[in-house]
C-alpha cells in the first residue's frame, strides 16, 4: 500500500512563509514526478510546483520566484514565501509512481493540508 503523509502548513500571515513536507511510503519500485497541487474554495485543483519526470520543475505562474520545490529521495518540499492571501487553499502532494516493474504508472494523492494566507 502507497501512503502519502504531509505535514506542515497552517496560518500564516500575508508576507509570510510556511513549508510543506510529504513522504511517500509503502511499496514502491519508481517515483516518477513528484509535486503540490492546491485547491482554494470554488476553484478547480491546480499545479503549484512539481518535478518532471526528467528532473526538471515546474511552478504556476502566480508563484514563480516565490515558491520552490525540493525533493529528497522518497520526499518533496514545498518552501512559500512571500505568501499571499490569495494562496488560501487546501495543498495536496502528488506522486506519480510504478508499484513494481512493469507496472503502469498511476497518481497517488496525499489527505491535504489547510494553508491559510491573513490580510
Amino acid at each position: 500500500q502507497v501512503q502519502l503523509v504531509e505535514s506542515g502548513g497552517g496560518l500564516a500571515q500575508s508576507g509570510g512563509s510556511l513549508r510543506l513536507s510529504c513522504v511517500v511510503s509503502g511499496s514502491i519500485f519508481s517515483i516518477e514526478t513528484m509535486g503540490w497541487y492546491r485547491q482554494a474554495p470554488g476553484k478547480q485543483r491546480e499545479l503549484v510546483a512539481a518535478f518532471t519526470g526528467d528532473g526538471r520543475t515546474n511552478y504556476g505562474d502566480s508563484v514563480k520566484g516565490r515558491f520552490g520545490i525540493g525533493r529528497a529521495k522518497t520526499t518533496v518540499y514545498l518552501q512559500m514565501n512571500s505568501l499571499k492571501p490569495e494562496a488560501t487553499a487546501v495543498y495536496y502532494c502528488n506522486a506519480a509512481l510504478r508499484k513494481y516493474s512493469g507496472d503502469y504508472i498511476k497518481d497517488y494523492w496525499g489527505q491535504g493540508n489547510q494553508v491559510t494566507v491573513s490580510s
